[in-house]
């Protein structure tokens, strides 16, 4: 893979209402970049979460980044006490990539 880093891919997937609380918790950690996809469905621990329920609606939302394996274990530091309270899931998987900045 020419040109490519190896980097710390991050899967973040919290209720809604925790979400600002994880944005803050990466912006002191040192992410500078990420993306959000609101309103994610699918079935997990806490059982069925349709994004279509207007009824009683169960928001997550997906928080995605990728970082340098340094910056990788301060965040994990930060984050794993964190998702106690939040709740929800961490997925964290090797990968390389292709970018302008540096994280």
């Amino acid at each position: 893979m020419n040109n490519s880093i190896a980097m710390k891919r991050f899967e973040v997937i919290v209720e809604m209402e925790y979400h600002d609380a994880l944005i803050e918790l990466l912006k002191r950690s040192g992410i500078r970049g990420y993306t959000v996809i609101q309103d994610a469905g699918g079935r997990g621990a806490r059982g069925l979460r349709n994004p279509d329920d207007r009824i009683l609606p169960d928001e997550n939302a997906v928080t995605i980044f990728a970082c340098k394996e340094d910056l990788a274990q301060k965040v994990l530091n930060e984050l794993q006490p964190a998702m106690k309270g939040f709740g929800g899931i961490c997925m964290i998987s090797d990968c390389h990539a292709q970018t302008h900045f540096d994280n």
